[in-house]
């Protein structure tokens, strides 16, 4: 068995655990449990939280090239716990994993990391920020200025991040219920990012610019046993409103959902379960699977009637463990342009 062979048959059975969306509702004994009116403490809290079970520093962006062509991008850091809290060397019981991709409109690019705690390979430090796996790393002097570099075989990419907004929180004040029957995460974002630098594609080099979307959520148990996968939309509307709206799937076929709208100045409006709703119009065939890529997106409180489609309906993130990542346009009441994540498509 290889060292990469021998890595993954330690890690996957712990990332498949914590971050394999129905296992999301496992018990979590042990851990610690985000509690309501939370007290956040910036910056220690863009640092890592390692008595909670699963935590992430999660990036997307929408691009664009000096001719007007689309791109996407994606970075994210996850973070897993065998037990709660931190120990020095091979002792420690966080596990660390990182996905990265870029989707053009004829292709998807995904790749992935994994490291164990304790020995340097990965981690978030708060102040300077730096999260970092191996040589990826998303890092600045602070929050707000930050730059992001990642490569692959057949892609890489380098980029500056600049925060033109405040950071919001979702939820009530950053506590974001996921369920009926209590579940939460602490949940804040950083989604007001003009992002630009250069992606390298097997094609050669090109220079982007856009705006980029950082998600901060962390819990033990987000979800519950009821619960099977996630829809979830981060839209950013022409008029410069943003909205975050994700519906969780039941297994009884319904569904609990949640919004946040944002205000251009970064003011928010949170909307409870119900009143965001977002239904699929069209699916396609991913990966040997079908896979919602346009949808219908309602929040009547704010007049949004929106259709919601895949730049790249493959944007498929064939990884240890697989979902659907990938940019999406928005068109109708409001127009503008997002991401959208869809998990537990078996």
């Amino acid at each position: 068995m290889n060292v990469k062979a021998f890595l993954l048959a330690c890690l996957l059975p712990v990332v498949a655990q914590a971050q394999g969306f129905a296992g999301l509702g496992a018990e979590s004994e042990g851990f610690a449990m985000p509690a309501p009116d939370p007290v956040f403490d910036f910056p220690a809290d863009h640092g890592a939280h390692p008595d909670y079970r699963i935590e992430w520093w999660y990036l997307t962006a929408n691009l664009q090239d000096a001719d007007g062509r689309d791109y996407g991008l994606q970075w994210t850091l996850f973070r897993t716990a065998l037990a709660p809290g931190e120990a020095a060397g091979w002792t420690s019981p966080q596990v660390w994993f990182a996905h990265a991709a870029v989707t053009t409109p004829e292709r998807h690019f995904a790749t992935e990391r994994f490291a164990r705690g304790g020995i340097g390979q990965a981690g978030v430090q708060a102040a300077p920020f730096r999260a970092w796996i191996d040589e990826w790393a998303l890092q600045g002097p602070d929050f707000d200025t930050l730059t992001l570099r990642a490569s692959a075989p057949d892609f890489a990419y380098d980029m500056a991040l600049e925060a033109q907004g405040p950071l919001v929180f979702h939820g009530a004040d950053g506590f974001s219920v996921k369920s009926a029957e209590g579940q939460a995460s602490y949940y804040y974002s950083q989604p007001f990012y003009e992002i630009s630098g250069s992606l390298d594609l097997p094609e050669g080099s090109v220079a982007v610019r856009g705006q980029a979307w950082l998600d901060r959520e962390w819990s033990s148990q987000p979800l519950s046993r009821a619960q099977s996968g996630w829809d979830w939309f981060s839209l950013s509307f022409s008029g410069g409103d943003k909205l975050m709206g994700f519906r969780l799937r039941q297994t009884d076929g319904s569904f609990y959902t949640s919004a946040t709208w944002i205000a251009p100045d970064g003011t928010t409006t949170a909307y409870p379960d119900g009143a965001f709703s977002a239904a699929p119009l069209d699916e396609a065939q991913v990966a040997g699977r079908d896979v919602p890529v346009r949808w219908r997106v309602q929040l009547p409180a704010r007049d949004v009637d929106v259709t919601v489609a895949a730049m790249n309906a493959q944007a498929w993130m064939d990884l240890a463990i697989p979902y659907w990542e990938g940019p999406v346009e928005v068109t109708g009441s409001h127009d503008g342009r997002g991401y959208l994540e869809m998990t537990g498509y078996e």
